[in-house]
């Protein structure tokens, strides 16, 4: 599991998605794109086998974290 975190935020909406990132070449790969100042936490459960990514964000929507996600080139389906 990776988890990058910044402080100093007061209120975060976190979301769960299911993905293909299923190994820490996928971590690196996807990190240059999650590693923003919009991003204030994010993790992948790599063990899950839903390969779950949670993103904790003060600013952006689950439909924002989705294309950023598909953009680093991952799949990524809302949890519920």
């Amino acid at each position: 599991m990776y988890l990058r975190i910044n402080s100093n935020q007061d209120f975060m909406a976190t979301y769960q998605y299911e993905t293909n990132i299923h190994c820490e070449s996928c971590i690196k790969a996807v990190s240059g794109f999650l590693n923003t100042t919009q991003i204030n936490q994010w993790s992948v459960d790599i063990a899950h086998p839903a390969k779950v990514l949670t993103v904790a964000t003060e600013s952006l929507s689950s439909d924002e974290i989705k294309e950023i996600v598909e953009e680093a080139g991952f799949d990524a389906t809302l949890l519920k």
